[in-house]
């Protein structure tokens, strides 16, 4: 459904059984808790069945619960406040090992990732990249972590590599300057959604670059300018931002594009570790005996 689901909600509640109405009540009150709730634990929570539940969710249109709470998800995500990620947390993780379930989590992300991949998307976004006079980089917020990684990597692998930094407006749009149709941006941005990233690429789009965007749904700001969008799961650990997903479809893009660059690459790197070696860039370790 692409109507807001809370609209959807009170326009329909007349129509709601007595159960259906506890459960509308508390969503439209606590949507951020109850889109992270299995269709049992909701129910426990206003003290209905798990059927009623399920039964909520096709009386709205769903063709589940499990479709009625990723469209809750996906409109919640980039609008919980911090304070709210927290509280959101605290109640999923609960009495659980928080080690093993942060880190079971970040595994389903990487497997819904792969699942999920456009891989002809995944092959324009490289060949783009490939083919780009300048590519720059934009990420903000917990993604300038990842933008960082990206930018590393391709400055070892291209020569013209602009990696924006966002401190302010100006000095963004300063940095796009001469950004052309002949240019890749590769903007990366994850809920909560930079708002300096999506000014930066609707600026590269409105120049005429080609704009690859990593985000993590279709409905992200950022896909709506993209010339290709490349997804990955992500998901909040507290007020922590999960980018081990994004991460690991970066990895891939910096292989992809070094495999297409093999012999260039190859000779970047056989210089580059003799520097490292007259420079002492790396700690010799002594092999034990």
């Amino acid at each position: 459904m692409s109507r807001d689901i809370l609209t959807a909600i009170q326009n329909q509640m007349p129509t709601f059984s007595k159960g259906q109405k506890l459960i509308a009540r508390f969503i439209l009150s606590s949507y951020d808790k109850a889109a992270f709730m299995t269709a049992s634990r909701l129910g426990q929570t206003v003290n209905v069945s798990e059927s009623t539940v399920v039964r909520f969710a096709a009386e709205l249109g769903y063709d589940g619960y499990p479709s009625m709470q990723k469209a809750l998800q996906e409109m919640i995500r980039s609008k919980l406040t911090s304070i709210q990620r927290i509280e959101v947390a605290n109640d999923r993780i609960g009495d659980h090992d928080v080690l093993a379930t942060v880190l079971q989590s970040d595994i389903e992300k990487i497997r819904l990732t792969l699942e999920e991949a456009d891989r002809s998307g995944f092959d324009r976004a490289v060949d783009a990249i490939l083919s780009a006079r300048r590519i720059y980089i934009v990420g903000a917020r917990s993604a300038a972590a990842l933008a960082d990684f990206l930018g590393f990597y391709f400055n070892l692998i291209f020569e013209q590599v602009v990696l924006i930094r966002t401190t302010s407006v100006s000095e963004t749009f300063e940095q796009l300057l001469r950004v052309g149709p002949e240019d890749v941006v590769i903007g990366i941005s994850f809920p909560r959604y930079s708002s300096r990233t999506v000014q930066a690429m609707r600026f590269a789009g409105d120049r005429g670059a080609r704009v690859v965007a990593l985000t993590d749904s279709q409905a992200s700001p950022l896909a709506d300018m993209a010339t290709v969008t490349l997804l990955a799961k992500s998901d909040m650990a507290s007020f922590v931002d999960s980018l081990v997903a994004p991460l690991s479809l970066i990895n891939a893009l910096i292989v992809a594009v070094g495999r297409r660059k093999n012999a260039d690459v190859a000779q970047t790197f056989s210089t580059l570790e003799q520097i490292w070696a007259d420079y002492g860039v790396y700690e010799q370790v002594e092999e034990e005996n």
